[in-house]
């Protein structure tokens, strides 16, 4: 157990444990998806909350858990279930110019859990730093990828970079200061 997880906090990882990872990883991947689907009428494009669903998994599952979730995701759009937004679902979801975004969304999780299990969670300071730098490694693949559609890197930071940054500094610092407020309602509650 890793105490500086929430998801060790709230469910212990005793008893079954593969039972317990299957569940939360399936949880995941839904919450990802229900925040897909939540969009914020702003311009030029619209906002989702999925990159805010994402950064909170990777906070309160860890680095392996978080993954786990954010890879079953990618997974349940590519069998074409409707967890894309605003792309299309199955192998256009994931072979079109959002494909690299998703794959981002598994290494941001990977990575903001890592660092929440080294006690990053715990500090608003350091949680900060770990939420923008997971939120800029989303970006990383997709700018990558999106630039073979968009016709270069330059207009990959206009259509993929540009509109959204700002937002999802935002949703970053909502899960930074929402993970040690959760700590502290837990361990009040406790």
């Amino acid at each position: 157990m890793n105490a500086s997880l929430l998801s060790d906090r709230l469910w212990p990882a005793t008893g079954n444990a593969a039972l317990r990872f299957v569940v939360l990883a399936v949880a995941g991947s839904l919450l990802v998806a229900g925040a897909a689907h939540i969009s914020v009428p702003v311009l030029p494009v619209p906002v989702t909350l999925q990159t805010l669903a994402v950064l909170a998994i990777g906070a309160a599952f860890g680095s392996r858990l978080g993954a786990a979730a954010m890879t079953l995701y990618a997974l349940e759009g590519a069998a074409g279930l409707p967890v894309f937004a605003p792309t299309p679902d199955g192998y256009p979801g994931i072979a079109g110019p959002t494909g690299g975004y998703i794959i981002g969304f598994i290494l941001a999780a990977a990575v903001l859990g890592w660092l929440v299990e080294r006690g990053w969670g715990r500090s608003i300071p350091k949680m900060i730093a770990a939420t923008l730098l997971a939120a800029a490694v989303v970006y990383v693949p997709g700018l990558l990828w999106l630039q073979g559609f968009v016709g270069g890197f330059g207009k990959a930071i206009e259509f993929g970079l540009a509109p959204f940054w700002l937002w999802d500094g935002v949703k970053a610092l909502v899960v930074a200061l929402g993970i040690p407020a959760a700590h502290m309602l837990i361990g009040k509650r406790g």
